[in-house]
C-alpha cells in the first residue's frame, strides 16, 4: 500500500460535496490523517446544511477555486481540450475506470487514484495549479485551504522558476 494512500483517500473525502457520509467518517479522518484534523474539526461542529452551502460558495461559483485540475493550466472549459483524456488514459493504464458524474480531472478523483495506485504523476504534474488553488483558498479564508496545504506538503517541491 502506498505510504500516503490513507491520507489521499481522506483528502478526497474532505474535498467532495459534504454529506452524511463525510460526517460519519470524520472520526476516521481525524485518526488516520492528522494533517486533516483542522478541517475535520471544523466539519464536525458545522451544521451539514451550512457546510454544504459553504462548499457551494467556494467551489461552485466560477473557476476561481476550481477543483478541476486541467482548468488551471488550460484555462476555461472551452480550451480544456485533450487534458481530461490524459487523465482517463492514465486511469485505464492502471486498470481503473472512472465512475460517477465527475470528470476525470476532478481533484478528489485524482486523490483517490493516487491512493489506489501510489501514482502521484497527476498531482505532481499539476503542482503549480494546486499551489495557486491553495493560495486562493487561503486568501478566501476557507477551511478547505488546510486540506490543500496538506496535499501540497506531500508533493515534491515545484521546480525553480514555477509560480507558487
Amino acid at each position: 500500500m502506498p505510504s500516503d494512500a490513507v491520507f489521499y483517500q481522506a483528502a478526497a473525502l474532505c474535498l467532495t460535496r459534504p454529506d452524511d457520509d463525510l460526517r460519519a467518517r470524520l472520526p476516521l479522518v481525524r485518526e488516520a490523517a492528522p494533517q486533516l484534523r483542522e478541517f475535520a474539526d471544523h466539519a464536525a461542529v458545522t451544521p451539514l446544511a451550512e457546510l454544504a452551502a459553504h462548499y457551494a460558495r467556494v467551489f461552485d461559483l466560477g473557476n476561481r477555486h476550481s477543483l478541476y485540475l486541467s482548468r488551471w493550466p488550460d484555462g476555461d472549459a472551452r480550451r480544456r481540450g485533450p487534458s481530461p483524456v490524459r487523465f482517463t488514459d492514465l486511469y485505464r493504464r492502471h486498470g481503473l475506470e472512472l465512475t460517477g458524474e465527475e470528470l476525470p480531472d476532478f481533484l478528489p478523483a485524482v486523490l483517490e487514484f493516487a491512493a489506489r495506485t501510489g501514482d502521484t504523476e497527476l498531482l505532481t504534474g499539476h503542482r503549480d495549479g494546486l499551489e495557486r488553488l491553495r493560495s486562493r483558498l487561503a486568501a478566501f479564508g476557507t477551511p478547505y485551504a488546510s486540506v490543500l496545504t496538506a496535499v501540497c506538503a506531500t508533493l515534491p517541491p515545484a521546480p525553480t522558476g514555477e509560480r507558487p
